[in-house]
């Protein structure tokens, strides 16, 4: 089996019969970005920052860098801090997009830093500038999987980086068009784990049931907790990576109830299992009835 373990709630349907508490059959599978479409980093935009730093003064580009990133960093621990509760434009005047930041850093290094990086990303490829934007290998072909049971398809991910950013990777990968809706936290006023992200992805697939949709990610607070909190399944990509520091067995987080994902897998590719354990409909099924 490719999976690790089920948790103790979760007993998969065997041989036809309902899953636990007779629920409706799984209608639609989200999925987050980073880490769990792409392979598992820990850097998101050092490659751009370098790159603007070379533009705004080549002799002083690692002290640049640095200061870029330090500003990136800040913004994410002030979100991990507020458990994404806070909403977007707590944590030091910063949003979730990209725009804000950029402005930040602006101000500390009292030049235009946005000017610098539409420099930066002219005159190069905006799609190569970062092996860790590239999808997992599997990602392309479980994605089409997925949809040829009959299952809706969604992204949610936690990002401050502009919706066309994301379109322009995704389409590269041929991922764009897979997505039957795709939502990022920087179009929001909160991320996740806040119930409004969970939502948002909910009404964009037209699933008013969260207990029929099953969420992949690989961060047990924002993903699994935020998941299950809003009602939905949740399988959590491991990789060998440890999930955001505590057991993959989800124990308590932060002061709150236990919450465990329904499944853990090693490698994105092992979600089929998953699904078939959980109920879902089997290749060539129509499209869910909601």
């Amino acid at each position: 089996m490719g999976f690790s373990w089920f948790a103790p709630d979760a007993v998969p349907a065997v041989a036809g019969t309902p899953l636990p508490g007779d629920r409706e059959p799984l209608a639609a599978v989200v999925f987050d970005w980073g880490g769990t479409l792409t392979l598992f980093h820990d850097v998101d935009l050092l490659d751009l920052w370098r790159m603007t730093a070379l533009e705004i003064s080549p002799p002083h580009a690692e002290e640049i860098t640095a200061i870029l990133a330090g500003l990136e960093t800040a913004w994410w621990q002030a979100r991990d801090g507020s458990d994404g509760l806070a909403g977007n434009g707590a944590a030091g005047g910063m949003t979730g997009s990209v725009t804000e930041l950029l402005a930040a850093a602006s101000a500390t290094l009292g030049v235009d830093v946005a000017a610098a990086v539409l420099r930066a990303v002219s005159r190069r490829d905006l799609v190569a500038w970062t092996p860790h934007t590239v999808c997992d290998p599997e990602a392309l072909l479980l994605v089409h999987l997925v949809r040829a049971r009959g299952l809706l398809v969604g992204l949610l991910t936690n990002t401050r980086w502009p919706r066309a950013w994301h379109e322009s990777l995704l389409e590269r990968d041929g991922l764009l068009d897979l997505f039957h809706a795709r939502i990022y936290t920087s179009d929001l006023p909160f991320d996740k784990p806040h119930p409004i992200a969970f939502q948002a992805v909910l009404d964009a697939l037209g699933v008013a049931d969260p207990s029929r949709v099953v969420f992949v990610g690989d961060r047990l607070r924002t993903d699994i907790h935020g998941a299950r909190a809003a009602g939905m399944r949740a399988v959590l990509v491991a990789d060998g990576h440890p999930p955001d520091g505590g057991p993959a067995r989800g124990g308590p987080l932060d002061g709150a109830a236990p919450m465990v994902a329904d499944a853990v897998i090693g490698r994105l590719g092992h979600l089929l299992d998953v699904l078939d354990l959980l109920g879902a409909p089997g290749p060539g099924s129509p499209a869910p009835r909601l």
